[in-house]
């Protein structure tokens, strides 16, 4: 008995959705495989079942030993200290992407963090095809304003066809409702209603959101404009940007690091760790100080010791001052994800040399004194935006430990034995909400 078999065409979908190509996206975890600008060379694996693998790792260990390879890059990274900025600026392109992308040390002078300013202008001139990580981030915020201008718009046309309907029917009842939206309506006493009131249509794109008409941020930035298009080039685009290290991070690629060779701006000669870290010390305080007339807690000793803890833990501190803290941690990255937890630091004064006298016992008063609203503020700040606020104390010792270390002058001999009288206690805060904390 024999089988038929017919070929069945299958049926055609009515709706047909276009997908949209998806933007062009670097591979970060291959762009940023190296967590720090040093390179580690760990032996290889034991493989039981293996006895082969014994002899990998003997040859491997005993290649190293006699050969030793190098973890430092084989050119020095190069760096100037600029005493007016009180930053380090890195103007060699080359260095400037290694620390970026090795650790994500320091900030593009012209850009929010990833120094990424040539980009933009070859793209805005017409040179590059693509689009920066700040390009996506001022067409989001675009995109979003006029979503909310979309939106107020069509809440004024609900409320003019109800003032419409309510006119056609003449009732002589006013409603508080509606009366309240007539005054709101004729009088424009709504700001937002006033401002998003236009005449001109908005178009959607393709995702259904409104694109920006001819007057829009584009046109105010000068970009559609015909001279600010660079139609034949025949120069190349000056890089007019540098990456600038604060003095935290360029300290700990000099001393915990060993990759960064910090010279003057004005003598081009390579500047010492103790001096360097002596100069750090001075450019904390406003005006400048002489090392000699630093005290144990300033604010470049607290900051760089807690810099230097969560590094050395693995994390990526970056600064925070954008969330009303001092750094903030992130696990890899932030090209990889938000940052998990926000750091505030405080002095802590627990030695008894700060209570043996009354002068002593009111600056440590006035050190350590925070207001609750203070606190409450912060922490109502990290739980907003979804990050962990951590209050990191940092024990200060009294300034005869300190001085064990330095010599008459001032100036620190040993830093790592200065460093090692301070510190570090966390203590972590979560805002305790009662709908949520029932239990």
């Amino acid at each position: 008995m024999g089988v038929s078999f017919e070929a069945q065409t299958p049926a055609a979908h009515p709706e047909t959705h276009t997908r949209v190509p998806r933007s062009y996206r670097p591979n970060y975890t291959k762009l940023h495989s190296q967590p720090l600008p040093v390179k580690a060379y760990p032996l290889p694996p034991l493989i039981p079942h293996n006895p082969l693998s014994l002899l990998h790792i003997a040859y491997i260990y005993l290649s190293q030993l006699v050969a030793p390879p190098s973890s430092h890059p084989q050119n020095p990274l190069c760096g100037y200290l600029s005493a007016e900025t009180r930053s380090v600026h890195i103007s060699d392109e080359a260095t400037a992407r290694i620390l970026w992308e090795q650790g994500f040390f320091g900030k593009g002078s012209l850009s929010r963090s990833e120094p990424a300013w040539l980009e933009r202008e070859k793209i805005r001139q017409g040179l590059l095809l693509g689009n920066t990580s700040e390009e996506a981030t001022r067409q989001r915020r675009e995109e979003r304003a006029q979503f909310k201008k979309e939106r107020a718009r069509k809440e004024r046309e609900a409320i003019d066809e109800k003032l419409a309907e309510e006119a056609i029917t003449g009732t002589n009842e006013p409603d508080h409702n509606t009366a309240a939206l007539e005054g709101t309506v004729a009088g424009v006493s709504n700001p937002v209603l006033k401002r998003f009131s236009s005449d001109s249509p908005l178009l959607p794109n393709e995702n259904g959101i409104p694109k920006p008409t001819p007057s829009s941020h584009a046109d105010i930035d000068g970009l559609n404009h015909p001279d600010s298009v660079l139609q034949s080039p025949s120069k190349g685009i000056a890089n007019q940007e540098h990456l600038q290290l604060t003095l935290e991070e360029a300290f700990f690629l000099v001393y915990g690091l060993g990759v960064l060779n910090i010279r003057d701006s004005s003598t081009s000669q390579t500047i010492s760790t103790p001096t360097l870290f002596s100069i750090c010390r001075s450019q904390s305080y406003f005006p400048a100080q002489s090392s000699a007339h630093c005290s144990p807690d300033d604010a470049f000793l607290l900051s760089y010791v807690v810099y230097h803890h969560f590094r050395s833990l693995g994390w990526v501190v970056r600064p925070g001052i954008k969330f009303a803290v001092d750094y903030l941690l992130y696990n890899r990255g932030p090209v990889f994800s938000h940052a998990e937890f926000a750091v505030i630091i405080l002095p802590s004064f627990s030695h008894a040399y700060w209570s043996s006298t009354p002068g002593l016992r009111a600056m440590v008063r006035k050190r350590e004194e925070k207001s609750w609203w203070w606190l409450h503020c912060v922490n109502r700040v990290q739980a907003h935006v979804r990050k962990s606020l951590m209050l990191v104390y940092v024990e200060v010792p009294p300034p005869a430990e300190v001085e064990q270390a330095t010599n008459q002058a001032g100036e620190v001999l040993d830093v790592g034995r200065f460093l090692s009288k301070y510190h570090v206690r966390e203590l972590m805060l979560k805002r305790w909400t009662p709908n949520r904390s029932r239990d």
